[in-house]
Order: structure tokens, then C-alpha cells, then sequence
């Protein structure tokens, strides 16, 4: 009986040690506001913009646009991680080409980075453009929760 409670108490000191692992593994993936940033500006000099939702943004993404983008038929607020990738699906749809594409290495402070960002580009049915803006981000537990756009 002894040896019997002597091996149940080494397995359960195992166990606790496994999960204990475990959860420090966990802590470990969870990445810092200035390492999403990196990411962040690593795949965007890719240009891999849905790779950056897959990967960066949390289910509960917010995305704000200025007011004066209504009248560009660009709505100002979008919640959802759904919602945020089909607006930039249905945004990538309306380019006939990207001539040209920058990113900023990012500014950290606290929970927050942002980027400068700017393209050169045709829109369909419409004369070449240069757009910039300004983008800020929120960061929480390893993922981006909201965006924030100034053009």
C-alpha cells in the first residue's frame, strides 16, 4: 500500500510539473506590443495584408476610419474580425494596380504602436493616386483589438 501512495504521489508530481510547462509554454507565445509591431511591419513590407489579420488581429477586432470616408462609401466603424476582413477584401477588389506600396518601422508606447503608410495606386475606373495615412494600433494579450486610421 505504501508503494502504491508513493508512485500516486510521483505521477501527480509529474503531472503538476507538466502542466506547469505547459502553461509557461503559453506565456511564452503571448507576443509584446513591440513584437506585433514588428510582425506587423515585417509582413507589411511583404505586402501580406490578410496575413497580418490571420495572424495579429484578435476575433474582436475594432477598425475606425475618419468621418470624411462616408463619402468615399467606406464605413467608419467595423467590429469583428469577420466583418474587418471582408471590408478589406471588398477594398483590395476595387484596385485595377499597385504601383507602389510603403510601410514605416513602427513607433511603440505602451499598448499602442503606429505606422506611417502610403500607396501608389489605381483605383478601377479611376486616375492614378497617392494616398497616405497615419495608423494606429491597440494591443492586448498578443493580438492587435483595434485599428485606427488618419488620411
Amino acid at each position: 500500500m505504501d508503494l502504491l501512495l508513493l508512485l500516486i504521489f510521483f505521477e501527480y508530481i509529474l503531472l503538476c510539473r507538466e502542466d506547469a510547462s505547459r502553461l509557461t509554454s503559453l506565456t511564452h507565445t503571448i507576443m509584446t506590443t513591440q513584437q506585433v509591431a514588428g510582425r506587423y511591419y515585417e509582413l507589411a513590407k511583404q505586402q501580406k495584408w490578410t496575413e497580418i489579420q490571420e495572424e495579429l488581429y484578435g476575433q474582436d477586432i475594432v477598425n475606425k476610419e475618419p468621418e470624411h470616408a462616408i463619402a468615399m462609401g467606406i464605413p467608419t466603424l467595423t467590429k469583428g474580425l469577420d466583418a474587418v476582413k471582408a471590408k478589406g477584401e471588398a477594398r483590395r477588389k476595387l484596385i485595377e494596380e499597385i504601383h507602389g506600396q510603403e510601410c514605416s518601422e513602427p513607433v511603440t508606447g505602451g499598448k499602442f504602436f503606429s505606422v506611417s503608410m502610403s500607396r501608389d495606386v489605381t483605383f478601377k475606373g479611376r486616375p492614378r493616386v497617392k494616398l497616405e495615412e497615419i495608423a494606429v494600433f491597440e494591443v492586448h494579450d498578443g493580438k492587435i483589438i483595434s485599428e485606427q486610421f488618419f488620411y
